[in-house]
């Protein structure tokens, strides 16, 4: 196969994954930090790794046919097929594909692997979190911090020491095909299957949040389909409200008031970081909406600071605050 590099190119795509927030406020998320300082050095490892003679012919594979086209992809392909992918990813596209070799389907649990091949709907899943919308070449995803895919969860991507997406690291970049780009990976991405409750309960600093969610008849509700953003609350936040304001609100009388305080932190839909600082503000689903803002070089949402930001569960994202917003009186 003929790897192709097409020089000074610069695909514009609305992909989430700026830096700015990481700027704004050094603790969030450290896969995202440091990307601008490392993207110079990032491009140059990428170009290492292309060691085949450069063409400008035009492609006249698609990303499957290619796929099908280089034995390196065999698994691949035969994964393609079970999840009923083929003839998306025969379409015009135009998609980024970081494509797993056999030797990273090879590093999957064999049986996890048999399970996966046979349940076509989690299997399209974690196809589909392989897969970008938009030609993003190499000289471009060095530029950026992460990608949304199609499955909808956020890939991280790290240009601190060569190019890792995910755990992931990128071996070879810029086959270009006719409907898009593949870049080969060493390692099986795999996104999150926890719910959002689930992925607050693992984190272990969200006990105070689960238990109000239990009092306020929640949980059900962000075990749901969703997806939902959550600016998620951690028990030290919890612990800032007076000594009696929690066990009160906790109370079976003052269910609807906590459920309106908790929802004052729930927005429909998968927002990440820099969108939503970004956007500047955010309606929420008990109605009234948050503001979103820089101050003094550190994110806020309302009084609150985000400590943490763009935690994927597979119906939403966690964003930590580190105090309760309380919704405007009505």
């Amino acid at each position: 196969m003929k790897t192709t590099v097409l020089a000074g190119s610069a695909i514009a795509l609305s992909l989430l994954g700026s830096a700015a927030l990481a700027a704004a406020c050094p603790n969030s998320d450290a896969k995202r930090d440091s990307k601008t300082a490392h993207s110079n050095a990032a491009q140059v490892v990428l170009a290492a790794h292309v060691t085949e003679t450069a063409t400008t012919t035009m492609p006249d594979k698609n990303i499957v046919q290619t796929a099908m086209g280089n034995e390196n992809f065999s698994t691949l392909v035969t994964a393609i097929k079970a999840a009923n992918l083929a003839d998306a990813l025969s379409g015009n596209g135009p998609f980024t594909v970081f494509a797993p070799t056999n030797a990273a389907f090879a590093k999957v649990d064999k049986a996890a692997l048999a399970a996966l091949l046979k349940d076509p709907e989690a299997l399209a899943s974690v196809l589909k979190y392989h897969v970008v919308s938009g030609k993003v070449l190499a000289a471009d995803v060095t530029k950026l911090s992460g990608a949304v895919t199609l499955e909808g969860q956020r890939i991280d991507i790290d240009t601190s020491s060569g190019v890792k997406v995910d755990n992931a690291k990128v071996t070879s970049t810029d086959i270009v095909c006719s409907n898009g780009v593949i870049h080969v990976i060493d390692t099986v991405l795999m996104p999150s299957t926890k719910n959002l409750v689930e992925t607050a309960v693992a984190a272990g600093s969200f006990k105070t949040l689960a238990k109000a969610l239990d009092a306020a008849g929640l949980t059900s509700t962000l075990e749901g389909d969703g997806p939902f953003t959550v600016f998620a609350p951690t028990d030290e936040a919890f612990a800032k409200l007076p000594k009696d304001t929690l066990a009160n609100l906790l109370k079976p009388e003052n269910r609807e008031q906590l459920k309106g305080i908790l929802l004052y932190h729930v927005v429909p839909g998968r927002i990440y970081s820099d969108a939503a600082v970004k956007a500047g503000s955010a309606k929420t689903i008990q109605g009234a909406s948050l503001a979103i803002a820089v101050k003094s070089g550190k994110a806020m949402v309302n009084n609150a600071g985000l400590v943490k930001t763009d935690i994927d569960a597979s119906n939403g994202v966690i964003h930590v605050i580190d105090t309760v917003v309380m919704p405007p009186a009505k």
